[in-house]
C-alpha cells in the first residue's frame, strides 16, 4: 500500500479474480424487464442484440436526476450482471428460496466472486472468446424489479420489501469494451484496478 504526503491516502494494488459464468439470460421482446435463459449471448459493442438494454444511449430516468428526465446519455448499464450467492442472500432476507436471476432481468450469472455487487466501477471481465464487459457501478435494486419478483411469488408485499433486502446486492451493470460470445460454463478472469478513497 503507498499512502501519499499527508498519510491519508491508501492504495490498494490491482488484483485478478477467477469465476465461473453460470448462466446467460436476455429479454425475448424488447418491451420485457424479465430475462430468460438462453444458449449462449453474442455481445456486440451496443450490448446484447433485441435487448431491452441495448444501444450506445438510453434516457435518463430517477437515477440521474442531474439531467432532464428523458433526455439522451450515454449508457453504461448494457449488461446486468448477478451472482447465485448474493440471490440466495435477498433470498433469505424476503423468506423465499433464491431468487431467479431472470425475474430481476440479469443478463449474466457469475459463480464465485465473494461480494459480487461491491466489484469497484473500471473492474473487466474476460471470458475465453475474447469478449470483455467493463463495470460501470452497482446496479440499485427498483420498483420494476419488486414487481416481477412479487408476480412469481404472489405476495403484493415484496414490490416493497425487494428493494430493501436487495441493497447492496443486486449486482452491477455494465458495458462491452469488447465484442464476442459468451455462454454457461466459461471461466471468467476478472481484473480489478487499483482502488483508493478521495
Amino acid at each position: 500500500m503507498t499512502r501519499d504526503l499527508l498519510d491519508h491516502v491508501v492504495i490498494h494494488p490491482a488484483k485478478r479474480l477467477t469465476a465461473k459464468l453460470i448462466g446467460t439470460l436476455s429479454t425475448l421482446r424488447t418491451d420485457d424487464f424479465e430475462t430468460e435463459p438462453v444458449e449462449q449471448l453474442n455481445l456486440a459493442l451496443e450490448g446484447i442484440s433485441g435487448d431491452r438494454h441495448a444501444g450506445f444511449t438510453r434516457e435518463a430516468g430517477a437515477r440521474e436526476p442531474w439531467y432532464r428526465r428523458g433526455a439522451k446519455m450515454r449508457s453504461g448499464r448494457q449488461i446486468s450482471i448477478v451472482s447465485p450467492e448474493e440471490l440466495w442472500e435477498i433470498g433469505y432476507a424476503l423468506g423465499l428460496p433464491p431468487l431467479e436471476a431472470g425475474w430481476i432481468g440479469a443478463n449474466l450469472v457469475v459463480e464465485g466472486v465473494a461480494r459480487l455487487s461491491f466489484l469497484p466501477a473500471g473492474t473487466r471481465m474476460f471470458f475465453p472468446s475474447g469478449a470483455s464487459v467493463v463495470v460501470e457501478g452497482q446496479n440499485a435494486p427498483c420498483r420494476h424489479a419488486g414487481r416481477a419478483v412479487a408476480r412469481h411469488t404472489e405476495r403484493p408485499s415484496d414490490e416493497i420489501s425487494f428493494p430493501k433486502a436487495a441493497k447492496r446486492l443486486r449486482g452491477l451493470v455494465a458495458s462491452v469494451e469488447h465484442a464476442g460470445p459468451v455462454l454457461p460454463g466459461d471461466a471468467v478472469t476478472i481484473h480489478l484496478p487499483e482502488q483508493w478513497i478521495y
